[in-house]
């Protein structure tokens, strides 16, 4: 981890924190550990809405993208190979002091070291916890490896790092045509990504608006430019905290099962709860998810009814039907 390997290049590993100018550190995950910097110093850029959230309680400056020039930088590489390098772009261009790249192995450290080393000279790394720590002092153009929002041979916008960029996700496909004509007024898409099943969506029957709620900013970005019916409401926002101002009639979604490269059902549990607590009475949501997650527990607890809409060997579609009241006190 970055908390293991920060410290080390800073002391006696020839790097020196700035005694002014800001210190920007691109897409930290929430466990980092970023002590070795002076917090009054540093800018987190976190475009994922849960982990902006984390570090800006901690008290950190926090945006989703550079607002000003940097005296250093420090990237914590994601696991999509072109968005590591987008970010590295980003970071090379608003920085005129060092720029530090961290992170592990399985995140493809190795590979973009590789890559840098092709394009100018890499000092360190510092091996430590499964990962390196390298870094660039100075100056690089790497504008050939800028990546955001770009138009698809399927004609839709999408971006390196947001879900399915390549291509229709499947389960998301199924999803789509198993919904019904009449889904009520008011609808939100939990995790609405790039916008595809918000488009369907907004083909149905009487619906007045549809709320796009993604926390990932830049999947969103790309939504707002898939999704330009005036009925369609963006919200950068946590799914699982995010409030309408009234009861909703439908949600719908296909939610995440996994932070990290295991698997974590209690994502898609949390998704489900919070649908329950936004539908309306009457409301009803609609969901695919990989067939193998237990889901069906968590259904029942707070829906009256579900109905098992089949799938295929890979998905199951569920319809759950009027979300159950929570117990009054006393």
């Amino acid at each position: 981890m970055i908390g293991a390997r920060l410290p080390l290049a800073l002391d006696g590993g020839g790097l020196a924190v700035p005694v002014s100018g800001r210190i920007c550190v691109f897409h930290p995950a929430s466990d980092a550990d970023l002590s070795a910097l002076p917090r009054e110093q540093v800018d987190v850029i976190q475009p994922f809405k849960p982990v902006h959230d984390v570090f800006e309680t901690a008290g950190y400056a926090c945006d989703v993208s550079p607002q000003v020039r940097y005296a250093m930088s420090v990237v914590c590489l994601p696991r999509a190979k072109a968005e590591a390098l987008a970010l590295l772009a980003q970071a090379t261009a608003c920085t005129d002091g060092p720029v530090l790249i961290d992170g592990q192995k399985t995140d493809g450290a190795d590979s973009i070291l590789k890559a840098l080393k092709k394009r100018a000279q890499v000092h360190g790394p510092v091996n430590k916890a499964h990962g390196k720590l390298f870094w660039l002092n100075d100056p690089l153009d790497l504008s050939d490896w800028i990546a955001g929002p770009e138009l698809t041979d399927g004609g839709f916008w999408t971006a390196p790092g947001v879900f399915s960029a390549d291509e229709v996700d499947v389960a998301s496909a199924l999803l789509a045509d198993a919904l019904p004509e009449k889904m009520g007024r008011k609808v939100a898409d939990f995790g609405a990504g790039w916008g595809f099943l918000s488009a369907h969506i907004l083909t149905k029957q009487n619906v007045e608006e549809v709320h796009l709620v993604e926390a990932n900013h830049m999947a969103l970005e790309c939504a707002k430019r898939n999704v330009t019916d005036p009925r369609a409401l963006y919200h950068w926002a946590d799914a699982m905290v995010w409030k309408p101002k009234t009861k909703l009639d439908t949600i719908v979604m296909n939610p995440p099962f996994h932070m990290g490269r295991a698997a974590d059902p209690a994502l898609g549990r949390a998704f489900i709860s919070a649908a329950a607590r936004l539908l309306a009475p009457s409301g009803q949501l609609w969901m695919v998810a990989n067939r193998h997650l237990p889901y069906e527990d968590t259904l029942a607890q707070h829906f009256v009814k579900t109905v098992d809409l089949g799938g295929d060997a890979r998905f199951k579609l569920v319809h759950a039907l009027r979300p159950k009241q929570p117990k009054r006190m006393g």
